[in-house]
């Protein structure tokens, strides 16, 4: 059976990000209190925006090629990772690290760096979660990607902006210390935390790199990042009553993490 054509765009609209929220937190109401204030505030996690967008690009059928994903294309939703696993036709999962074995939803496991992976057919969908920030050689990787993905196919890129505050402290920090941090805001184990480049974190980067790659930007955002104070409600609170202050005025949370849409032509 031929796969449906693949949606015409695929960032999440309001609605999406509600079946969202209500397939990884459960009703507004009765979730835990972090999810709450967050819904109260009319506020996402970019990686809940991320996992929509992935949502709606998987469409029945499609070949889909998760790239540095380790153990999961989505650690902290389950739910959805099993059922996009069980929506795409194929679905590999490629990683330089060991842990890509471990990834119980990829029907194919290949441990390899992008640039050296070859497929025997190309792939409707491409995904990097929080990958570029990492990528040391971007034209190479890109190179990859343009190779891997077949004509009208997509790549989405989740990744950190090179500008934002917590980004332009940990260019600052020596890597020894990037793990300590993480874990005090965040959690997290430390054999996820990898040396970073940030040679394709900006927008322009990105737009640039995926031109001489043969895949124009089609749909764009930077997404808020109101997490860091997650761990402390009260802080937390005023992050959100900053973010939407923000808003009103027509500026940009300075927290914020990219998500690009790359087809190729």
């Amino acid at each position: 059976m031929t796969p449906p054509a693949p949606p015409t765009t695929v960032l999440p609209t309001p609605a999406d990000l509600e079946r969202l929220f209500a397939l990884k937190y459960g009703d507004p109401a009765a979730t835990g209190p972090n999810p709450r204030r967050r819904h109260r505030h009319n506020y996402f996690l970019p990686s809940d925006v991320y996992e929509a967008a992935v949502a709606n690009a998987v469409t029945p059928g499609c070949d889909w090629l998760d790239v540095g994903g380790g153990t999961s294309p989505f650690p902290d939703n389950p739910k959805l990772a099993a059922e996009l696993a069980a929506r795409a036709h194929r679905f590999v999962g490629v990683d330089p690290s060991a842990n890509v074995f471990d990834n119980p939803y990829t029907r194919e496991k290949q441990q390899a760096f992008i640039e050296d992976y070859v497929s025997p057919a190309p792939f409707d969908l491409a995904t990097l979660r929080m990958v570029a920030e990492h990528v040391t050689d971007p034209a190479r990787v890109v190179g990859a990607l343009g190779r891997l993905v077949k004509t009208g196919g997509r790549v989405i890129v989740f990744t950190v902006d090179l500008w934002s505050p917590i980004t332009v402290v940990s260019r600052a920090v020596p890597f020894d210390l990037h793990y300590p941090v993480k874990k005090f805001l965040w959690g997290g184990e430390e054999k996820d935390t990898f040396p970073t480049a940030y040679r394709m974190n900006t927008r322009a980067d990105l737009k640039k790199l995926f031109a001489r790659g043969g895949l124009r930007e089609s749909e764009f955002a930077w997404v808020d990042d109101c997490s860091a104070l997650s761990r402390f409600p009260r802080l937390n609170t005023l992050e959100l009553l900053a973010r939407t202050a923000l808003r009103k005025v027509a500026l940009r949370y300075p927290e914020c993490n990219l998500l690009g849409v790359y087809q190729k032509t």
